[in-house]
């Protein structure tokens, strides 16, 4: 890989693919800062500004204790809704459902031009 001319990002999520595993956030920052032979005017410059750029990407996870690794090791959380429904309730709901989708197709209808 050509560290010279990838982002800083694309090199520390380079450098994460091969660990396979999360990284102390100095020590990866550290690490794309040498693959980079960049000059660097302030180390804590560069470690703040390359640490920024990490943070900010969402191929980056933080995983807690000043580790980072990437988001697509974690599968994505699924959302699960929860209907409660009681035997009274449905027909309500299913009232109430009927009598909104006729007033949203009511509306359509006004909305269409006629010829």
């Amino acid at each position: 890989m050509d560290f010279q001319h990838s982002s800083e990002v694309d090199v520390a999520y380079y450098i994460l693919t091969l660990a396979n595993k999360p990284i102390f956030y100095k020590d990866l920052i550290m690490e794309v800062i040498e693959k980079k032979c960049k000059p660097v005017q302030s180390l804590s410059a560069a470690i703040s500004e390359v640490y920024t750029l990490i943070n900010m990407d969402s191929r980056f996870q933080y995983t807690g204790d000043g580790m980072w690794g990437l988001t697509e090791w974690n599968p994505p959380e699924t959302k699960r809704s929860t209907v409660v429904s009681t035997s009274s309730g449905s027909s309500k709901s299913k009232a109430i459902s009927s009598r909104r989708r006729t007033k949203l197709l009511e509306g359509i209808q006004e909305d269409v031009p006629r010829d």
